[in-house]
């Protein structure tokens, strides 16, 4: 078992990628994904970045691939997805329209926006040409296990989500410029003053839900830290690790430590908890529970 990190989901500032991929490169990871996954309007504020990132990302021994966007919607979104297969890259699908694109005989890689939930889909993909699966964060342990057995069959990397807020839903409407009475067209992107999403709360103050331009989160952070023994039994081989907006070095660590057999997971989670936003680790839908669930660092 090893990590790969998945495509920053948040709108931050061209410097602030820029460095982050930089000290990624340092980072023990096996696999790096980058590009918009979110709102293809962000992506001319920071795309000038990508490509000095996977320059040095594959120096550092990364492999690294490209997302494509999680909901395609525009004329322009669909020449930006096809302009994706002539990068030289692989591409993690996360809308199956991108699969028209592909050219004949390319693999790629399916991200966790895609409904992965049972062995016939999964098949399905791998025949098509799928080398990596991360399979959706909300499925539970029962599940995962039946579709490693099946991806061992043909062929296929399988990941599961082990850390990070959870990716719930995608819109057609930005929760952030309705937030400021703006339309989305004109949402100024606001956005980008929240770099971890916009909290939500119930109306007696709960937390609830985060909101990221178009795209619905969870409050908590789930992690995997409890379970990486049962995940690496049941056959999965990848951890994927969601970009957050600081303290993201201590969490890669953490996680390859736990993995290395050097740290133990109750320590991974006390780091942790001082590291994500808000402070709320979760772990339910592994369990077959309310995602927003938490066991704590009993093993699975």
């Amino acid at each position: 078992m090893d990590l790969t990190v998945g495509a920053n989901l948040f709108f931050w500032p061209a410097a602030t990628v820029r460095a982050f991929y930089r000290d990624l490169a340092a980072a023990p990871v096996a696999r790096v994904v980058l590009g918009e996954a979110v709102c293809s309007k962000r992506l001319p504020f920071w795309q000038g970045e990508i490509p000095a990132a996977v320059e040095t990302l594959q120096a550092a021994g990364k492999a690294v691939a490209l997302t494509t966007l999680a909901l395609v919607t525009l004329k322009r979104e669909r020449r930006l997805t096809a302009a994706l297969f002539d990068a030289g890259l692989p591409v993690e699908v996360n809308d199956l329209s991108a699969l028209q694109h592909l050219p004949q005989g390319v693999p790629f890689w399916v991200g966790p926006l895609v409904n992965v939930y049972n062995e016939g889909t999964l098949r399905w993909l791998a025949r098509r040409g799928a080398a990596r699966i991360c399979l959706p964060p909300e499925l539970p342990l029962a599940s995962v296990r039946v579709l490693c057995a099946a991806a061992q069959d043909e062929g296929v990397a399988v990941e599961v989500w082990g850390h990070g807020r959870v990716p719930l839903a995608i819109s057609a409407r930005c929760y952030h410029a309705r937030l400021h009475d703006r339309p989305r067209d004109a949402c100024q992107f606001v956005c980008d003053r929240d770099p971890d999403g916009r909290d939500v709360r119930t109306l007696d103050g709960q937390a609830f839900l985060t909101v990221n331009g178009v795209q619905t989160l969870s409050h908590s952070t789930a992690s995997m830290a409890p379970h990486v023994g049962a995940l690496r039994d049941a056959g999965v081989s990848a951890l994927r690790l969601s970009p957050q907006s600081s303290g993201f070095a201590d969490v890669v660590s953490g996680y390859a430590g736990l993995i290395a057999g050097s740290r133990d997971p109750a320590g991974l989670v006390s780091l942790l908890q001082s590291r994500v936003p808000g402070g709320r680790l979760s772990d339910g839908f592994l369990r077959g529970e309310p995602g927003a669930g938490w066991s704590g660092a009993a093993p699975a």
